[in-house]
């Protein structure tokens, strides 16, 4: 076997959706921020970039796999610093290209260029709400 046909053997295809709405990856929801009215950043929160190698926003449950937000350098900036009546909210991303959520087990979704809110789900039962876990 040729080093040429090992290398075609190997060769995958990736395709990861790039969404511009509302969007659900495991026990974690993106919601474009202009949809959230109540959810704003403190007038003196802190915004970091996202680093190389990305931000953990959500490890699962019981120390599972996490929740990873990446993007291209310099080009997404991150708060958790924010005020939402909900108390759902983990944090605030804005995006000046495609941002990544990814998971080992959920796979990858992309966030299209703006600003979003990604939060907690929660579910309701006859005992009440309670949060999703992954």
């Amino acid at each position: 076997m040729t080093d040429s046909l090992v290398l075609e053997q190997l060769e995958q295809t990736i395709r990861i959706p790039i969404i511009d709405g509302m969007h659900a990856q495991g026990d974690l929801l993106v919601i474009p921020a202009h949809l959230l009215d109540s959810v704003t950043p403190l007038p003196n929160a802190e915004w970091r970039l996202v680093p190389p190698g990305g931000i953990e926003v959500l490890r699962g449950a019981a120390g599972g796999n996490p929740h990873t937000l990446v993007a291209e350098p310099g080009s997404c900036r991150w708060t958790t610093q924010l005020y939402d009546p909900t108390g759902l909210s983990l944090g605030m991303f804005v995006a000046d290209t495609v941002a990544y959520l990814m998971h080992p087990e959920h796979g990858a979704t992309g966030s299209a260029p703006g600003a979003y809110v990604i939060r907690r789900q929660r579910e309701n039962s006859n005992y009440g709400a309670r949060l999703v876990a992954d």
